[in-house]
């Protein structure tokens, strides 16, 4: 029997069945039928005359009568496979595959067992759809470390041309991470590019800069809290560590103005000197730098000591007289009176998100931008340090942290001694249960470094990354890319596509480059993770990098009406004249002899 037959043979059953329930709902039944094993439909029911009995009819009788009939089949309920034909009916002639519903376990927890899954990591914050399958790709470095065991490092090192989207893939973590109860500190935002989200988030935003506000580099903030409240031998340890991160903090700022390290027996000078202020402190007034000042030109016994001065003057102040000048220099020099005085706002160790604002920084004065960006990070891991010692000793719950470091090529350059502090972190983060995420633009801003040691540090920034995440790159930086991580030559390929500019002939403000808000998230050996990420409204209006190239409308509208006025203007003046006031003199060119030295000729040409 051929294909068409069949489906005749189909719709005349279902016509059948059709007529059959609608004569059974006249019946007064339920309008559901039987078909018996012939494809014959039978009367199951009974008619409605049988329905309707004689009033005198007994109960034995009725027994009677059916003793003598075949048990009736019980009914079975019969719907066509394509509906019921017919206007309103349903019917169809093509049978739909079922919709797919994707779903966590605890939503359809009833269906799991026939749930299937689709290969992409579905731990972490949601980063957005997978390239080629279309799957949602979810990951960040602390959950892929925490909870998936994907990373032994919870690290995170991007690279891409700029405008394709790396801060806005960062600043969706930063969003999904503190909505977990991670706190996320941006600390020293150079664009700025967190602050927005930061305050949204209802975060602490610190602005740093000349008549912005200043870091007291002597005040040992949260960790001396911490210490005061812990007491004891715990609390001890926890002053050692405050002075020593002071004490580093105040070297490194040294070092920034002189161009060089400070001489080991002028670091035991100035330990002597913190301590000898800390001794004496009065209670409720900070040690500020002046102070420091102060110390060294009164010169008592404590440092006298250090400085193997034997009681000549002379020999004290040859010792300390190089420190002292480096001191005046930061007060006084570049670095202006942003470290002199107390620190303008504190952070606050409770707060959900914390970002230390320094985009009111020149970017070319250098120095101030290096010295913000180490006291914002002595401060920051200082609060870090002061919170995982207050949860061990029972006192607070236990926070993490997440750090972002974006436009990483800027701290690199400013100083040598962020190198270490950023080397430092990559190395120690899972003891200080922080995870960071590290921004540049491509593996060449690490040879860009001064000094050797420096280079070979900063390339260590990418080995050790647990995640390496790829925008669009040239095709020569990602085959350098792939000595340090492995990518195949499909992955070269993919990731190089991403760099192209949009066409030539393609206009208009919402015409993206080709690579925009793609990523490759590779990890380890594994294969690379291509997504797309797709952002929302409220992260348009919290995230935008090129805020100073949006136009301004009512700008635009106001400066053509304006421009409009003037044509108008000028066209009822009338044509300017073409003789100048001196005759045949004033067909002269500008700078001959003979040009009219006039009112119009000594403004310039006009139009």
């Amino acid at each position: 029997m051929s294909r068409r037959s069949e489906e005749k043979l189909a719709e005349r059953a279902d016509l059948m069945a059709e007529e059959e329930a609608l004569r059974d709902l006249a019946a007064g039944g339920s309008g559901l039928v039987g078909l018996d094993g012939s494809g014959v439909w039978g009367d199951t029911r009974k008619s409605a005359k049988s329905k309707s009995k004689s009033k005198n009819t007994t109960a034995a009788d009725t027994k009677r009568a059916d003793k003598g009939k075949a048990p009736a089949r019980p009914r079975e309920p019969y719907v066509p496979a394509r509906g019921w034909p017919g206007a309103g009916g349903g019917r169809v002639g093509y049978m739909d595959p079922p919709t797919m519903w994707r779903a966590t376990t605890v939503q359809a927890c009833g269906m799991w067992p026939f749930a299937a899954g689709s290969g992409s990591p579905m731990i972490g914050v949601p980063l957005g759809q997978h390239l080629f399958t279309g799957a949602t790709v979810c990951g960040d470095p602390l959950n892929w470390f925490t909870r998936a065991r994907y990373i032994s490092n919870p690290s995170l090192f991007m690279l891409g041309m700029p405008g394709l989207g790396k801060s806005t893939l960062i600043n969706r973590m930063l969003i999904g991470l503190a909505a977990t109860g991670v706190v996320p500190l941006v600390l020293g935002d150079l664009k700025p590019d967190y602050a927005d989200t930061v305050r949204a988030l209802g975060g602490q935003v610190i602005s740093i800069g000349r008549g912005r506000g200043g870091i007291n580099v002597l005040d040992p903030g949260a960790m001396g809290e911490a210490a005061a409240k812990i007491g004891g031998d715990a609390g001890e340890v926890l002053k050692a560590e405050a002075h020593g991160r002071v004490l580093n903090m105040v070297a490194a700022l040294v070092t920034i103005v002189r161009g060089r390290p400070m001489d080991d027996h002028e670091q035991s000078v100035l330990s002597a000197v913190l301590h000898h202020l800390r001794e004496r402190a009065v209670p409720g007034r900070p040690v500020l730098l002046p102070d420091v000042l102060r110390v060294l030109t009164e010169g008592p016994d404590r440092v006298r000591a250090v400085t193997l001065d034997r009681g000549s003057d002379t020999r004290y102040r040859d010792a300390v007289d190089p420190l002292h000048r480096s001191l005046l220099g930061i007060l006084d020099g570049p670095l202006g009176d942003t470290f002199a005085s107390e620190t303008s706002t504190r952070i606050d160790a409770n707060a959900p998100a914390v970002c230390i604002d320094i985009s009111g920084i020149g970017e070319a004065d250098t120095q101030l931008t290096a010295a913000a960006m180490l006291a914002a990070w002595s401060d920051g891991l200082g609060t870090v340090a002061a919170s995982h010692a207050l949860a061990d000793a029972g006192l607070a719950p236990r926070r993490w942290f997440f750090t972002v470091l974006d436009e990483l090529w800027r701290p690199l350059r400013a100083a040598s001694g962020i190198v270490d502090r950023i080397d430092a972190l990559t190395r120690l983060n899972r003891s200080l249960g922080l995870g960071d995420a590290k921004i540049t633009h491509t593996l060449k801003d690490a040879e860009a470094l001064g000094t050797d040691a420096d280079r070979a540090k900063a390339r260590g920034f990418v080995e050790r990354a647990g995640m390496v995440v790829c925008a669009g790159l040239p095709k020569t930086e990602m085959e350098d890319l792939g000595k340090v991580v492995g990518l195949s030559r499909r992955e070269i390929d993919l990731v190089s596509s991403w760099s192209s500019p949009p066409g030539w002939g393609v206009r208009g403000e919402d015409e993206e480059p080709p690579g925009r808000g793609r990523f490759l998230i590779k990890v380890g050996g594994r294969p690379g993770i291509p997504i797309k990420v797709a952002i929302t409204n409220a992260e348009r209006d919290l995230h935008n990098t090129n805020t100073r190239w949006t136009t301004n409308e009512a700008a635009v509208e106001q400066a053509a009406a304006r421009a409009a006025r003037d044509v108008a203007r000028l066209a009822q003046e009338g044509p300017l004249p073409l003789a100048l006031p001196g005759g045949p003199a004033a067909l002269a060119l500008p700078g001959d002899p003979g040009f009219p030295a006039t009112e119009a000729s000594a403004g310039g040409w006009t139009a």
